[in-house]
């Protein structure tokens, strides 16, 4: 088998492996690209009184613990704290994708919201299926898209590689 032939056969093959994942990979990626825009995907931040925060982790425990939806009990249902000076808020993550913002001088809560795009992104990294797949699924997922790339520009160059070959051979 002609290399040429072996190349367009591994390029339409490959492409029909990876079709599905690509496209969840690439749907995803559009939509956490513009996640900020769109309420709906990830919650506007909202903006406090002071630029320097001056509440103790206990109070943004106990002021997060008032918001029922969050179902926080305990620092293990809490799985970060995004803390924006420069716009006084702090923003507590739960573990069940909630987010709570609180006002960094007050403690007062500013904003409750789900934040979809955890979801969203746990879609595009494989992890939504299993814990491990972003190895098993988009780590192979990705090798053959390189694969793809590789095949394709074979396949886009080579035209002109046997037009400049006749052409060089032409002259001589």
């Amino acid at each position: 088998m002609k290399f040429a032939t072996l190349n367009r056969t591994i390029h339409k093959w490959a492409s029909l492996v990876i079709a599905l994942p690509l496209l969840l990979v690439i749907v995803t990626g559009i939509l956490l690209l513009v996640r900020k825009e769109f309420a709906i995907l990830q919650p506007p931040t909202q903006h406090g009184i002071a630029k320097v925060p001056t509440i103790d982790f206990a109070t943004i425990l106990a002021n997060t613990k008032t918001v029922d939806v969050a179902n926080v009990n305990s620092w293990q249902d809490i799985d970060r704290l995004d803390v924006r000076p420069s716009k006084g808020v702090i923003k507590v993550r739960t573990k069940s994708s909630w987010e709570v913002q609180l006002d960094s001088e007050t403690g007062k809560v500013l904003q409750v919201a789900y934040r979809n795009s955890e979801f969203i992104e746990s879609l595009h990294d494989g992890t939504f299926f299993q814990k491990q797949a972003n190895l098993w699924l988009m780590l192979p997922v990705a090798i053959v898209l390189l694969l793809l790339w590789l095949t394709g520009l074979y396949l886009f160059c080579l035209p002109y590689y046997k037009k400049w070959r006749r052409k060089h051979n032409a002259l001589d």
